[in-house]
């Protein structure tokens, strides 16, 4: 024994070091290696057997478990029987020996050493190991550690890992489902047990102001009362070591509930005893009494407590999650939902003792998360099947979730909520859709809830009734959506108006707009306020209240423009009609305020809290002409019917509106405020499109200030826009007249006018200009570059989708920039930001105008770029320029791609030139990079050129695939197909999984469309290297993401010829597997059953890809020499 003293001791010693501060680096990868190869010495384990027994340090116990744990899992195979025996003998003794003493962490540990063991050896070699946690359980003394062991085998057995063969996994779970009805048994006796016990001492509760409380709504839901005087008992005083033990079961049962399906196994009395749980979590008067006790000790209890409720939760969402519920189970979740709703009226009575409010608070936050979970599940996935149940009170049920949303005491909390209602009402909206004769009868049931939901929701966005919550919110910090919180907020509450609008369109607005009507009284009051001072316009409004007070009203305006914003789409359409007079009214009030603001000039006036008001008044301004735009598609409704009646109305609506735009067309205006009345603008000029918009004044004024060249320039997106809505306002063909009315030769010169006037300093850069003796420094020129191509790349893509007519003229108007852009262009190759604009520019035109730009233009443009990207170039811009540089390429590859989808014959001569640029020039340099820039581009790229040119590569006419049968097929330009496949074959093997599945998904269409993997080169000489290549992906588990789509595409593949599959194949894929021996490529070649369905045959793939993994984990881990039959 001596020895074993010894090497105790040196082990100790050593793991002292290892986790001693003073101890280097260098010294711990020595300990480390040392205790890695004392590890792997076969018998190593009798040692740590020693070490357990014998040793208090938590480090030499930790690392004796993981000695047994590497052996078992990894060597377990090649240890002798003996051992094995003796090993299964002492681990459990051990833990039964020293369960009591052993830190917590070590003792889960040594479980779940012994639940590997299991999950090898039971039953065959290990009959017992699921007895004996049954008996563990059972046992008093040991029930705590027989429920830890029960957890680990539910988390180890049920759903292992993938170090077992399918048919190990099957053969476990199968034989966990047959001890599932004893499992359950056991658990709800040790609930039921320590419930009753502690419940004796409490029979005789002391009368308090809730014992009336099974009245009401109780009578309606839960129709036994025997089942509401259960719940009505008090909740009993646990001692420790009950709350301990039954945290476990919940726990246990919590992780069973999330694997087992739902049958009778889940009794009655079970649900029931769950549901006596999940009242710890909404017990105040324990957690309060725990306070009152005052002792430390009591503090943490009532916490447990807490906890038991949150478990007991935890299981009741297991359960509802599952969509798939047989018959025989609906009734208990019937029970189980009539239980739970128990609890919320539990949760928001409201007595005089407490608010609503204040109770939810005192709750455990985790408990009302899971609380929240279960309401949403409800609404989610049951409420459709619920409904039906007449004695399901559906209304009832929405004004206790109504009670419990508002009284939500975190904002994260409301925003769940307010993610139940959204639910709630898309589900109600589907189900008028699905039954439109119901319409009525459905919406009357639910109106007053719905109007309740409207009004609280838009009172929870108004500073009026909800400052002291909604000035917590950040307005500051984006989050990933690019959003604040105060947006989130606000834009959450706004889907709910939006939906009520589209469920109860008259009752909405009528809430809604004197609400807005309120505020705009105090906004149109403001010019009263208005003092001239020195300085300029001043508001005379100074006392702190009334600031306060303004800012408030402000605030509130801001968020009512949004939410009339939002409702514009329920007025256009086929109730545009019906609901006329209202929306005419909005958008009057609209106008009247857009120019009320833009006439006094409130974002220019002095305050007395300027830092508040200014941004308020700001905010309020460009709210209202955000809100007009989004009636925009209601005013081009109009304006089709103001066409046939010609009415002066709409005129003036148009007018005024310019009026209000105009005067903030100007750098003097603050960047919010000037883009809000830019897309205004060109809403107006591209979804409207007036006749008359041109020969309004306030737009010439805006003509005038664009082409004039000594004003100042507005800031860059300003200008895009203000450029588009010009450009628009000449090209874009007038709604309801004929082609002879149009005046396109008018707008033609105009739009001419104002491009020449729009790139003049660009014309002026004429190749003669850029020479070394050129005048303007080369940061000048590169402003003048992007400031132009900014703005005509945005007139092009916003034409792209128009009339031949429109395309025409706006490419007249840009011939010369075109021009001049196609001559700057080499002189700027090696300036990669320049070059970056120029492509994005040409990629624009070839996607919107190559039909107006002609072949012979295009043919120039595209052979200027091809000779330009030589090699070098390329390889300079991949490699030493960056992203810059590869955003280039990449855009270049685009242009290609427009050009080779191009349908007719115009472009094919380029074909040869543009798949050899590829596969010589581009696909060299960056195929064995491993960043993927470039790379889904060039492949994009090789895919349209074989998805719009087959013919150029596979020359079959019908008749001729008549005549031969499809027997033969005439092939062209074989090495670049060839080469293009093989490309893709590579790119298979990298580790990208972006790349991964686009090419995947180009391979897929391309079978699908062109029927790839039947041609005759791919399946005689490809065919099967592809498979291989997916099985070994699948295999190393590199791409385990896209497991099911890597499963589909071997089925595509080898269903082109399954008998080759089945006979050549698969055993030679078998026989070149290394790491497995001869007799188990037969038990894999055997198992994969010769069916030719899909879902069987990705089944047999992904038991194969298993097995073999499994065998080779097996075959690493046997000891050297050893032999095997």
């Amino acid at each position: 024994m001596a020895s074993e003293e010894a090497s105790l001791r040196a082990l100790e010693n050593l793991m002292t070091e290892f986790f001693h501060d003073c101890t280097t680096n260098e010294r711990k990868r020595e300990i480390e290696e040392l205790l890695n190869n004392f590890a792997q010495q076969i018998g190593a384990w009798r040692f740590c057997l020693y070490f357990l027994s014998s040793t208090r340090n938590d480090y030499v116990m930790m690392y004796s478990l993981t000695v047994f744990e590497n052996l078992i899992n990894k060597m377990w195979l090649g240890v002798p029987s003996q051992d094995k025996m003796e090993i299964r003998s002492c681990l459990p003794k051990l833990l039964l020996a020293h369960h009591k003493t052993l830190p917590y962490f070590i003792r889960n540990k040594l479980c779940k050493v012994i639940v590997d063991i299991g999950r090898q050896d039971w039953p065959m070699f290990y009959h017992d190991f699921f007895t004996n946690i049954l008996q563990l359980i059972q046992s008093p003394v040991t029930t705590p550690l027989g429920l830890i062991m029960l957890k680990t085998t539910s988390e180890e057995l049920a759903c292992p890992r993938e170090d077992l063969s399918v048919a190990r996994k099957e053969e476990l779970r199968k034989l966990l489902l047959d001890q599932v009805q004893t499992v359950l048994g056991l658990l709800t006796g040790i609930l039921e047990t320590v419930w009753d016990k502690h419940s004796v001492t409490a029979a005789t509760p002391p009368p308090s102001p809730t014992s009336g409380e099974s009245g009401d709504l109780l009578s309606n839901l839960l129709q036994s009362p025997s089942s509401a005087k259960l719940l009505n008992q008090p909740i009993p005083i646990l001692d420790a070591e009950s709350e301990y033990i039954c945290s476990l079961a919940l726990e246990c049962l919590a992780h069973l509930f999330s694997w087992i399906p739902l049958s009778a196994s889940i009794t009655p009395s079970l649900l029931t005893t769950i549901f006596h749980f999940a009242r710890f979590g909404c017990d105040i008067r324990a957690r309060k009494m725990a306070s009152v006790n005052g002792s430390s000790q009591n503090c943490v209890l009532g916490q447990e407590r807490g906890r038991l409720g949150v478990l007991a939760m935890s299981c009741i969402n297991e359960l509802m999650s599952k969509n798939c519920v047989p018959m025989e189970f609906e009734e208990y979740l019937l029970r189980m939902f009539q239980q739970t709703f128990y609890l919320l009226q539990k949760i928001t009575k409201d007595n005089n003792a407490h608010t609503v409010k204040s109770r939810l608070e005192e709750l455990d936050e985790s408990y009302i998360e899971k609380f929240t979970d279960f309401l949403r599940l409800f609404v989610s996935v049951h409420l459709r099947r619920i409904e039906s149940y007449s004695q399901f009170p559906v209304v009832e049920f929405l004004t206790l979730l109504f009670k419990y949303t508002f009284h939500q005491p975190t904002h994260e909390g409301y925003f769940s909520c307010l993610d139940i209602w959204t639910l709630f009402l898309d589900y109600l909206t589907s189900k008028i859709k699905s039954r439109l004769g119901d319409k009525e009868a459905v919406l009357n049931r639910y109106e007053d809830a719905l109007v309740l939901l409207l009004t609280e929701v838009l009172n929870r966005i108004q500073f009026r009734y909800n400052q002291a919550q909604l000035e917590e919110l950040d307005d500051e910090t984006l989050d990933d959506d690019q959003q604040t919180e105060w947006q989130r907020y606000l834009r959450q509450s706004l889907e709910v108006v939006a939906k009520v609008m589209e469920l109860l369109p008259t009752h909405a607005f009528s809430t809604l707009f004197p609400v807005l009507q309120d505020n705009l009284e105090v906004y149109l009051g403001l010019q009263q306020f208005i003092v001239t001072s020195g300085s300029g316009p001043r508001l005379n409004i100074t006392a702190e209240n009334d600031c306060r007070r303004l800012h408030c009203s402000l605030r509130d305006l801001s968020s009512l423009l949004q939410a009339v914003g939002r409702l514009a789409e329920y007025f256009t359409g086929d109730v545009f009609a019906a609901r006329f007079s209202d929306a005419l009214t909005v958008v009057e009030r609209l106008v009247k305020v857009t120019l009320y603001g833009s006439q006094i000039k409130l974002y220019n006036i002095e305050t007395a809290v300027p830092s508040v008001l200014k941004p308020d008044l700001i905010d309020v301004h460009a709210q209202s002409l955000a809100a007009l735009q989004a009636y925009s598609h209601w005013l081009a409704q109009y304006c089709s019917e103001a066409h046939r009646q010609n009415t002066q109305q709409f005129v003036s609506l148009i007018s005024t509106t310019m009026d209000a735009v105009t005067p903030l067309i100007t750098t003097k205006v603050q960047d919010k405020l000037l883009l809000s009345a830019c897309h205004l603008l060109v809403s107006l000029a591209t979804t409207v499109r007036p006749v008359f918009l041109i020969s309004i004044p306030a737009v010439q004024k805006v003509f005038n200030r664009i082409t004039d060249a000594s004003a100042q320039r507005l800031v860059d997106k300003a200008q895009v826009l203000v450029c588009r809505a010009l450009s628009n306002i000449l090209l874009l063909p007038w709604p309801n007249l004929p082609e002879n009315e149009q005046q396109w030769p008018v707008r033609s010169m105009n739009h001419a006018s104002l491009i020449s006037a729009l790139s003049r300093d660009y014309r002026n850069l004429k190749p003669n200009a850029v020479t070394p003796q050129r005048k303007m420094p080369l940061d000048d020129t590169k402003v003048i570059i992007h400031q132009t191509l900014s703005v005509l790349e945005d007139i092009v893509e916003n034409i792209s989708g128009e009339s031949t007519k429109s395309r025409q003229i706006c490419y007249q108007s840009l011939q010369e920039s075109v021009q001049v852009s196609l001559a700057l262009f080499p002189a700027f190759i090696h300036q990669s930001d320049v070059t970056d604009e120029m492509l994005s520019f040409f990629l624009t035109l070839f996607r919107g105008l190559r039909v107006q730009m002609g072949v012979p233009f295009t043919e120039q443009i595209i052979q200027t770029f091809l000779n330009m990207f030589t090699r070098e170039q390329l390889a300079e811009s991949i490699l030493h320029e960056g992203s810059t540089g590869c955003r280039v390429v990449e855009k270049f590859l685009k242009i290609l791609q427009v050009v080779v989808q191009e349908p007719g014959q115009v472009f094919k001569p380029f074909l040869p030139n543009i798949i050899a640029l590829c596969m010589e020039q581009v696909y060299p340099i960056i195929a064995e990079r491993p960043s993927p820039d470039v790379k889904a581009e060039l492949f994009e790229l090789l895919f349209r050129t074989l998805h719009h040119n087959w013919r150029y590569f596979f020359k079959s006419t019908v008749l001729a695939s008549v005549q031969r049968g499809m027997a033969e097929e005439q092939m062209e330009n074989q090495p670049q197909f060839s080469a293009i496949m093989q490309a893709f074959g590579q790119s298979f093997l990298q580790p990208d999984i972006h790349l991964f599945k686009q090419n995947l998904f180009y391979l897929e269409t391309l079978n699908t469309k062109q029927k790839l993997y039947h041609k005759k080169i791919f399946r005689s000489t490809m065919l099967f290297q592809f498979v291989n290549v997916l099985l070994q992906v699948l295999v190393h588990r590199s791409h385990d993401l896209l497991q099911e789509d890597i499963g589909i595409a071997v089925y595509n593949m080898a269903s082109v010829d399954f008998d080759g599959f089945f006979t050549a194949f698969l055993p030679e894929f078998l026989t070149s597997c290394d790491g497995v021996d001869a007799n188990q490529k037969n038990v894999l070649g055997r198992n994969f059953k010769m069916d030719r369905d899909l879902p069987s045959f990705t089944q047999n793939v992904h038991r194969l890809v298993n097995d073999l993994r499994y065998y080779r984990l097996c075959n690493d881990s046997l000891p050297p020499g050893t032999v095997k039959l």
